[in-house]
């Protein structure tokens, strides 16, 4: 591996000026602001809640934002994964020596509070680059070049990032295994017992028509990075809803698809967000009506009707269970969303719970359609 990451620093979004992204995270899902940052064309804001940290910048300045890189965007998208590495020029020359786009060489900001240096590499994931840094002895809230920002603390509904998904072009994710493996030192993280890495987990939808290939890989040992799953839809089952397709058509091309929020208290989460004006997703009803579902819900210990009406899905067995609820899109393009997460000693994500999701996402872009 060339530049092995050790954790994850931050996910940066690009939105037009005016967009309301910041202040929707602090209002729908409880994120504080951190610090900001405004020069250059570009306002900067540093949002965090728990270890999850997105850096939302908004403009259209004359040269790069601060520790990213403008992607010159047709739509609003999460643009830039920045990683903690141990030298980022090191790194970066490792990186350029395999081919990798360096757009960015090396950079170091310093303020009164340390120093950091870093380097932004293209990905071969459409729009998505990815920031290595290295701030050894930086004492700040976020970065050097940053203004902190008072705060109160939030509600504590996230903790952390739990996983990263990115939609991809068809048969294109064991090229991007490859490429995280060899620059980044991700390996193959089954999601089945003897999965193939070059053909991942395929889950088709109950209808026949449409389906997921997932294939997710794990940082290296020790580091606190999330799981990086790649997404894509099964070549010759597409439907006209399919919405990996439709990620990628109204995207502009791959990218990063939905970020996983870890939270320890789902339900209270939910109600949370609710309560905030925040839209979710609607599984279909059949799903809580499956036989064993409400016997399977009450063995994790929930409240079966609780889940039913805030939409929350659950999967597993052996005393291992996973919980999720998926916001609808952020964006007026309906491209990216959040997840929020808790596991009960499950580490996977439930093939029950995949295709629930894909069958609320396609019928939530039917009705879109029909509006």
């Amino acid at each position: 591996m060339a530049a092995p990451a050790r954790r994850l620093c931050h996910i940066a979004f690009h939105v037009p000026a005016g967009l309301p992204l910041a202040q929707d995270l602090q209002r729908l899902f409880g994120f504080q602001p951190l610090a900001v940052r405004e020069a250059d064309g570009w306002r900067q804001l540093a949002l965090r809640s728990g270890d999850a940290v997105f850096l939302v910048n908004e403009g259209a300045g004359s040269g790069e934002p601060l520790y990213g890189l403008d992607p010159h965007h047709a739509v609003p998208s999460a643009t830039n994964l920045c990683f903690d590495v141990a030298d980022a020029g090191a790194a970066a020359r490792a990186l350029a020596a395999l081919g990798c786009s360096v757009p960015v060489p090396p950079v170091s900001i310093r303020d009164e509070q340390g120093a950091a240096t870093y380097a932004v590499v293209s990905s071969p994931a459409g729009n998505l680059s990815l920031t290595l840094l290295e701030r050894t002895g930086f004492c700040g809230p976020f970065l050097p070049g940053f203004r902190p920002v008072p705060s109160a603390p939030g509600p504590g509904w996230v903790s952390h990032v739990d996983h990263l998904t990115l939609a991809c072009t068809p048969s294109s994710s064991p090229k991007l295994m490859r490429w995280f493996h060899d620059c980044l030192g991700f390996h193959h993280l089954p999601l089945s017992p003897g999965e193939d890495p070059e053909l991942g987990l395929e889950v088709a939808a109950e209808s026949g028509r449409g389906g997921l290939r997932l294939t997710a890989l794990q940082a290296p040992t020790g580091s606190a990075v999330p799981t990086l799953v790649l997404a894509e839809s099964l070549l010759g089952v597409t439907s006209p809803q399919d919405q990996v397709e439709q990620f990628l058509a109204r995207n502009g091309g791959p990218g990063l698809q939905h970020v996983g929020l870890y939270t320890p208290n789902i339900t209270e989460a939910t109600e949370g967000v609710a309560g905030a004006g925040g839209q979710l997703l609607t599984p279909p009803e059949a799903y809580y009506q499956q036989p064993g579902k409400e016997k399977q819900i009450l063995a994790a210990g929930h409240e079966p009707s609780l889940l039913a009406r805030q939409g929350v899905l659950l999967d597993g067995d052996r005393g291992k269970f996973l919980l999720q609820v998926f916001t609808k899109s952020l964006f007026a393009e309906d491209t990216f969303f959040l997840e929020l997460i808790q596991r009960q000693g499950a580490t996977g994500f439930g093939q029950g719970n995949i295709r629930a999701l894909w069958q609320s996402v396609q019928e939530q872009a039917a009705r879109v359609q029909e509006a």
